[in-house]
């Protein structure tokens, strides 16, 4: 009997599953992948065939899971990629009790009707919408995946195919990651010949009121580069004795945040310009000292750059931020400062990548001392990916204050490289078809796009944009080796084309996320059937 391929079955299992409130990091997001192995288990193929359906374990506890369905003999074999973690809910204000619930929470909003924005309240009056965490970004396309793995265990499709479920996509992909050599073991141990990965992603509006429909033949890149500025302390009755470093991160915003310098267009499509995502001081008491030292870090995304490349723009933005905080601390010297007083204070500021800072600490310390600093932190560490780069930097820094004040760029994770299949002609031709089934069986127009704009698990199995040395990336990572490391080697050699085709929605990571179930679960699961015949023919 079939459970999941009707609309209203599709619902009910979306349902279910958003009712794990699965955010990345907390112990639901572990509970949900024993619900997924639960429910596919209770099928017929998996009771004859229980070694095609496994969760496996992340080096933190975590587990992702894989789903195989094979036909007979048949290696062709394509990968159904979905991730189950979604961010956190505080967003939802007073409905945050609400936001796991999603029908609840939609009947919910039609009595707040007026409180809504303009487009989710319109969306709400068509009742073809359902509101929820999760709803949209991304269990929907998980939903559609399932339903297509049952298809495949009733016999629907000429070959193999394999659910590949992974959790930590919204921070650091850390689910990818560990699926990777996953992929390439069940390759060997059963035989497979991985045809293409295809991704469940919701399509993303380029434009507030778009109301365009996508498929997409790649994945945006983004690296999230952090500059720590290193100041000099003083006392806030003599603010001309030092260099406050929150004065120094203000300035390192003015130059890059929304920076159209970054911005690239590949095509008539292009990346947003860069966004802070963190911007704070790291002085952990109240005092009248100034602070030391602060961080920011941001959001860069890019298609066909290379990394030298927007190292060398973030550098440059460093500069002009340095030219401007001198000129600043300066001029208001001068409003400050009697004519017969100077300062002792120079506020020359140096400029150094993390690579350069860690030799300049070594020449003065000797390697063994740097080293044994940072294992120190590494045996102590009681902090995320983000924060613990940040102290390593920090405590270099430290130990070359006699060269303060300094800014020193780094990059912490998650990187997402940019990947596409637009040339390869496979993907070229299932795109075709899946837009011309979407045209004539619905009357919906599907446009391609090459990039998703919205950041996949895509990026580490796809083939890069840009052959860019990723060792210029690693060089500049703190943690990379410390707790973190970006199994380079394993993306290279499980590279295969890919692309996205997922349902619509709205709002992802906005309290009012939602889904519109007609077209993500009535039309979109035969144009994704109608694709994968095509990639079995070819």
């Amino acid at each position: 009997m079939n459970k999941w391929q009707t609309k209203q079955q599709l619902t009910d299992l979306l349902c279910s599953l958003v009712e794990y409130p699965s955010i990345t990091g907390t112990k639901a997001e572990i509970a949900i992948f024993e619900y997924l192995y639960y429910i596919l288990e209770d099928h017929d193929y998996y009771q004859n065939n229980p070694s095609h359906l496994s969760l496996h374990p992340l080096d933190d506890g975590r587990q992702l899971l894989t789903a195989l369905v094979k036909k007979g003999n048949a290696k062709k074999t394509i990968v159904l990629l979905s991730h189950a973690d979604v961010v956190s809910v505080q967003d939802y204000g007073s409905w945050e009790n609400l936001a796991f619930y999603p029908k609840e929470l939609t009947q919910e909003f039609r009595k707040v009707f007026d409180e809504l924005p303009e487009d989710a309240a319109s969306d709400l009056q068509t009742g073809d919408w359902l509101f929820g965490r999760g709803t949209m970004d991304m269990k929907a396309g998980l939903v559609v995946h399932l339903s297509l793995l049952e298809k495949a265990m009733n016999g629907e499709f000429d070959g193999n195919l394999l659910l590949l479920a992974v959790p930590d996509e919204e921070v650091n992909s850390k689910g990818m990651l560990t699926a990777l050599p996953v992929l390439e073991k069940m390759k060997q141990e059963e035989d497979l010949e991985y045809k293409t990965t295809i991704n469940g992603e919701p399509m993303f509006s380029k434009y507030p009121g778009d109301s365009s429909y996508y498929l997409y033949t790649g994945s945006i890149g983004k690296l999230l580069p952090g500059f720590l500025c290193y100041g000099k302390e003083t006392h806030a009755g003599e603010p001309f004795g030092g260099l406050n470093a929150n004065l120094m991160i203000s300035y390192l915003a003015k130059e890059l945040e929304l920076n159209e310098a970054f911005i690239e267009e590949v095509n008539g499509e292009r990346t947003p310009p860069p966004i802070s995502l963190m911007q704070r001081d790291l002085k952990e008491e109240y005092s009248v000292q100034t602070p030391q030292a602060a961080v920011t870090m941001y959001n860069v995304l890019y298609m066909k750059q290379t990394i030298s490349e927007l190292n060398d723009k973030l550098l440059q933005a460093a500069e002009r931020a340095k030219k401007n905080i001198i000129a600043h601390y300066d001029k208001q010297a001068s409003f400050y400062l009697q004519s017969s007083q100077t300062s002792s204070f120079d506020p020359s500021i140096h400029i150094f990548t993390y690579d350069q800072l860690y030799n300049e600490a070594v020449h003065r310390h000797g390697k063994s001392e740097v080293e044994r600093r940072q294992n120190l932190l590494i045996k102590q560490r009681d902090k995320g990916d983000r924060d613990f780069s940040t102290l390593l930097v920090q405590q270099l820094a430290s130990l070359c204050k006699d060269i303060t004040p300094m800014m020193v760029l780094f990059y912490s994770p998650p990187f997402y490289p940019a990947v596409s299949s637009h040339e390869d002609p496979l993907i070229q031709e299932a795109a075709k078809q899946a837009i011309t089934f979407a045209e004539k069986e619905f009357d919906v127009v599907v446009s391609e796009q090459e990039y998703f704009p919205g950041l996949s698990d895509l990026s580490f199995i796809g083939p890069a944009s840009q052959q860019s040395p990723i060792e210029e990336l690693l060089r500049q990572m703190p943690i990379q080796g410390k707790g973190f490391n970006l199994p380079s080697n394993v993306m290279e050699s499980l590279t295969m084309p890919i692309i996205n085709i997922g349902p619509l929605g709205k709002d992802a990571h906005q309290w009012t996320e939602r889904l519109e179930l007609t077209y993500s679960f009535d039309k979109l699961p035969k144009i994704v059937t109608e694709t994968l015949h095509y990639f079995f023919r070819s």
